[in-house]
């Protein structure tokens, strides 16, 4: 309950309230991409101050290892599953939509547990970057092996083609940038950039955080309008992704904050790379489908009551 007097996240709600109200209200688009490139690089910046505090240890390569690991088993598992309801090519964007992260609801997940004192470590921005890129390969992988099976030509991606255009994507290579930056220049940046990075870091969110409620509002009709199998997996499918992280986070003893966030990543789903990267790639799939179930639904329910839950049952393991 605490989670939702959070000022970012009744922002967030208002937004919601707007949106369904059929408000005017509406947050230009070259604001919008500022404010996502913005929280990027602040998240980037404090990830970077955070890691040339702590340097690297095993614990830090096995999170990070953990990560990719997960960015992979979690769109196998949901493809599978999904293309006994749905078509191939909508089961795979669905698939890299859960496989993929979302990086507001990260960057939320931050700030809850910089507001609850609970230490988490700076690699787990490196954590999130790894996070993005494995799913869409994966997911353009069974979208070719689909229009195989279905015996329709169609041009076939090449996968050192697709990892070299995710690795220069603007988002992603901001935040591995900005990271460097904090890593480097240390303490004394810190000190330099805190008033851009950390004093108005919270505002920036909130402001990001009313477009959201605006977005999600526009978007909630179109997934609920659909199957009722695809409402319950957007429901069900994300504790179940950050159950086990829990699980393997526990088994390798990674600490009480890293799991969290291992946890909050592994439950959220993309809503910015993916619909991006499946508009062109697997041009069969309905994004009505997989762009209505995580921003409709998955995001909303994870940032009202996903980031609070998550850290109470790992707090209970721990």
């Amino acid at each position: 309950m605490h989670n939702l007097l959070d000022p970012a996240i009744l922002f967030f709600l208002f937004g919601i309230f707007a949106g369904l109200i059929r408000s005017n209200l509406s947050i230009p688009e070259p604001l919008t991409k500022f404010l996502s490139l913005y929280l990027l690089m602040g998240l980037g910046l404090k990830g970077g101050f955070a890691l040339s505090k702590s340097g690297f240890n095993h614990e830090i390569v096995i999170t990070l290892l953990l990560a990719i690991f997960l960015a992979v088993l979690i769109p196998v598992i949901g493809y599978n599953l999904l293309k006994k309801i749905i078509s191939r090519y909508d089961a795979a964007a669905v698939a890299a939509t859960y496989g993929s992260v979302s990086a507001v609801t990260f960057i939320t997940a931050t700030q809850f547990l910089d507001n609850h004192q609970t230490a988490y470590g700076g690699h787990m921005a490196a954590a999130m970057a790894l996070m993005e890129s494995p799913a869409i390969i994966i997911a353009i992988f069974f979208g070719n092996r689909a229009s195989m099976y279905d015996r329709k030509k169609q041009s076939v991606i090449p996968t050192t083609s697709l990892i070299k255009e995710s690795l220069k994507d603007g988002a992603q290579l901001l935040l591995i940038g900005a990271m460097v930056v904090g890593f480097i220049s240390g303490e004394s940046g810190e000190t330099m950039m805190a008033p851009f990075s950390i004093d108005l870091f919270k505002g920036m969110l909130a402001f990001f955080l009313l477009d959201m409620g605006l977005q999600v509002a526009r978007n909630l009709q179109s997934i609920l309008n659909k199957s009722a199998l695809l409402i319950l997996y957007s429901i069900i499918a994300p504790p179940v992704h950050a159950m086990l992280a829990l699980v393997l986070a526990k088994f390798f003893q990674i600490s009480l904050g890293d799991t969290i966030l291992l946890m909050i990543l592994a439950a959220s789903a993309s809503y910015i790379a993916v619909p991006a990267a499946l508009k062109y790639s697997i041009p069969k799939a309905d994004p009505a489908v997989y762009f209505g179930m995580s921003l409709g639904l998955t995001f909303p329910i994870n940032i009202m009551i996903g980031i609070p839950l998550y850290a109470y049952i790992a707090k209970l393991f721990y």
